[in-house]
């Protein structure tokens, strides 16, 4: 096979074998083929699409270029949850301790936070002393005995997904729906699950800005996953706003904390539980979806979730008095409050203009080489629908040094729109596919 003459049939627009790709996708991953061809296939697949045959093809491709997990050993359902990245979402850190304190074992592997989206495992790591880089033994032994562990995407676990990873992230061609599916669906699958919830974010601090986009990869992901013999659902989910109301690491796991209390935000809540409630009847604790529901709510209410999060905070080296105390969370030294200058109503805020801002005062990553401050952030005071006067303050930045904080300042002054009518409301929970 020539390399020019699959890519040439893949910018045409053709169909390519699963030996075609596997020799294109194992031949950059051991080196053999450079960068500079790959991302010009990547570029095709980012005009012409895959079809699915080649999406599964793709997916089962990078699942073999390494270690895959085999949980079987370990007693009962094995069910995860992904997010395909939004500002503020916390609800990892709400539904896995919920859905383990009913019974679900959940081995979560997580990501880091790129661009103006959040990561699990910065928000976990903001707790002093909690350890997300567990060998796969511990990892095991701790879904074993506490029903929930966290880890990052280990160098074993599909590795070509990380090196394609980072040449789409300099190619400009990260929102490809199938490349996307595929890049999710590898990680997840080779770590042994038997069924998996995927909330997909769209709006405007999403990677799909546009419904129809969203419900295609909500679509494909479902799909590579039932032909896999995967049980998998995936709700799409609005991200025009932020999530909850705190966004920057240590600030989120103080929202944690409220929320696994029931003294969370509305919204946070709510999804958390749908979440949690898909993940139970995916694990087949309840008959019913309705009765996950009930389930997941009372766990939520009798207090099990939140103590669920601390037995596995201390199961992982970190400190459970995080949660009750937050000045043992990392804190910022400064906070500007952005005020608004007429009254109204909140209509809009810009989700990915807040989490712009947060990156550019420390709180998030440009490249995957930067460090996170874990104290900045940004705390809403109002949310889209909220009347307020002239001079309230829409919300407030943490930070811990002057740099970029004008900036962003700026940025987040922009992300509020004040109408003088109240906007439509709009549902956090869109559709469900699967």
């Amino acid at each position: 096979m020539r390399v020019p003459e699959l890519i040439q049939r893949k910018r045409d627009g053709e169909e390519l074998s699963q030996e075609e790709l596997a020799f294109f996708v194992e031949g950059y991953n051991r080196g053999e083929i450079p960068d500079y061809q790959m991302a010009a296939f990547l570029m095709a697949v980012y005009f012409k699409g895959l079809t699915e045959p080649e999406t599964d093809h793709l997916t089962a491709i990078m699942m073999a270029s390494g270690q895959t997990l085999d949980l079987s050993s370990i007693p009962g359902i094995k069910v995860d949850k992904h997010s395909t990245g939004g500002v503020g979402d916390k609800t990892s850190l709400i539904a896995a301790p919920i859905a383990a304190a009913a019974g679900v074992v959940v081995p979560m592997i997580s990501g880091r936070s790129l661009g103006h989206t959040g990561g699990t495992l910065d928000k976990l790591e903001s707790i002093p002393g909690f350890n997300v880089n567990l060998t796969i033994e511990q990892f095991k032994n701790q879904l074993t005995e506490h029903k929930l562990a966290f880890i990052g995407q280990t160098d074993e676990i599909a590795p070509v997904d990380g090196k394609l990873y980072s040449l789409r992230d300099v190619t400009a061609t990260v929102e490809s729906v199938p490349l996307i599916a595929s890049s999710i669906m590898s990680k997840k699958l080779a770590v042994g699950l038997d069924a998996l919830v995927l909330d997909v974010k769209v709006g405007a601090g999403a990677f799909m800005k546009k419904q129809i986009d969203a419900r295609r990869l909500a679509q494909l992901m479902v799909g590579i996953g039932r032909r896999m013999d995967k049980k998998v659902q995936a709700l799409i989910t609005d991200m025009n706003q932020p999530l909850g109301f705190a966004v920057g690491n240590a600030l989120e796991v103080m929202e944690v904390s409220q929320t696994l209390q029931n003294s969370g935000p509305i919204d946070l809540t709510r999804l958390s539980l749908e979440l949690a409630a898909r993940m139970i009847f995916l694990a087949k604790i309840t008959p019913t979806l309705e009765a996950a529901r009930e389930l997941a709510q009372s766990k939520l209410l009798d207090g099990s979730g939140y103590k669920k999060f601390k037995e596995v905070i201390i199961a992982q080296g970190g400190n459970p008095a995080v949660l009750d105390r937050f000045d043992l969370l990392p804190n910022a030294t400064g906070m500007r409050e952005i005020v608004t200058p007429r009254a109204g109503y909140v209509s809009a805020i810009d989700a990915e203009g807040v989490g712009k801002a947060v990156v550019l005062i420390g709180g998030g990553r440009s490249k995957i080489t930067d460090t996170i401050d874990h104290a900045v952030g940004i705390i809403l005071e109002v949310k889209v629908g909220q009347k307020v006067d002239a001079g309230a303050v829409l919300c407030r930045l943490y930070h811990t040094s002057e740099n970029n904080l004008e900036e962003a300042a700026e940025i987040v002054e922009d992300s509020f729109r004040i109408s003088s009518n109240p906007p439509e409301q709009r549902e956090i929970l869109l559709e469900v596919v699967g």
